[in-house]
């Protein structure tokens, strides 16, 4: 488990608040790999290798894994094993039930006795309320990455509508506050939001931001830094095919940890600028 302070100290000694997405589709990486027993994990675990000392968190996205059925789970497994124990391990998994099933999501990613897995942290959506969330505050140590305002054309749909407690992505950021604290309770927020991460701090001025959007959605790092970074750093800038895809020859090790070198690079100035280095 990676407590708060201890990605905190990371994030100051990589220079950098990284994390990137493996979101790794057999249709996508390079021919080669597939000669391997298990490619998904082999393109996995070199990209893991070429990018351990400049990032912060991995994030597997259980879609990309679960489509394959029995061997992709094999695969997610495996990787999660890999993942460096410096590193924040987040299943981007989006579930969002309650009760029963709700606590076997959480068994499922939480609990490695069980699964073979014990990821840090679990996207969610808190949408059936508060017993959506529950469960997974059972686990204690556990981070609980809450949907609140994503980067996607269809947030406009459901997540701005007006409430009695301002804008729905702002009821929902409020009320899942008084769940639990900064500790373990972290946001996703999209990166082409850009100045909306002003209003956001109103509402979650000491939570961790997961910031997807950055890279080949075109969100800005610097709009993000300007108006969402805190005395901590507070985010958590997410980056999947930018950085796994930039290449699909043998090379795409070397390519990826050359893309991620660039962020890191950047999150490193605003990391001085902010004063936390």
């Amino acid at each position: 488990m990676l407590a708060r302070q201890e990605l905190i100290d990371q994030i100051k000694q990589k220079k950098s608040f990284l994390c990137v997405g493996l979101d790794t589709d057999l249709d996508k990486i390079p021919d080669f790999l597939h000669d391997f027993e298990d490619p998904i994990f082999e393109f996995n675990k070199r990209i893991i290798d070429a990018t351990a000392d400049l990032c912060v968190a991995y994030k597997p996205n259980a879609a990309f894994y679960e489509t394959y059925g029995v061997k992709g789970l094999q695969s997610l497994i495996k990787t999660y094993e890999y993942l460096p124990k410096n590193c924040l391990s987040i299943i981007d998994a989006k579930r969002g039930d309650i009760g029963n099933t709700s606590d076997r999501y959480a068994r499922a990613f939480f609990d490695e006795k069980a699964s073979g897995m014990g990821f840090d942290a679990i996207t969610i959506t808190p949408y059936m309320g508060h017993d959506s969330i529950t469960p997974y505050l059972a686990y204690e140590g556990k981070w609980i990455i809450v949907l609140a305002l994503t980067s996607s054309v269809g947030s406009h749909d459901f997540q701005y509508l007006q409430t009695n407690e301002g804008l729905l992505h702002e009821a929902v950021i409020n009320k899942v506050n008084t769940l639990a604290g900064a500790d373990r309770i972290m946001f996703v927020v999209g990166a082409t939001k850009g100045q909306e991460f002003e209003n956001i701090r109103k509402h979650a001025p000491n939570n961790f931001l997961l910031v997807p959007g950055v890279g080949a959605q075109g969100g800005s790092l610097e709009d993000v830094c300007r108006y969402g970074m805190t005395s901590e750093c507070g985010l958590l800038v997410n980056s999947s095919r930018s950085i796994i895809y930039a290449s699909n020859g043998k090379d795409f090790a070397e390519a990826a940890r050359a893309e991620a070198l660039k962020l890191q690079t950047q999150m490193a100035t605003e990391l001085e600028k902010a004063g936390i280095l």
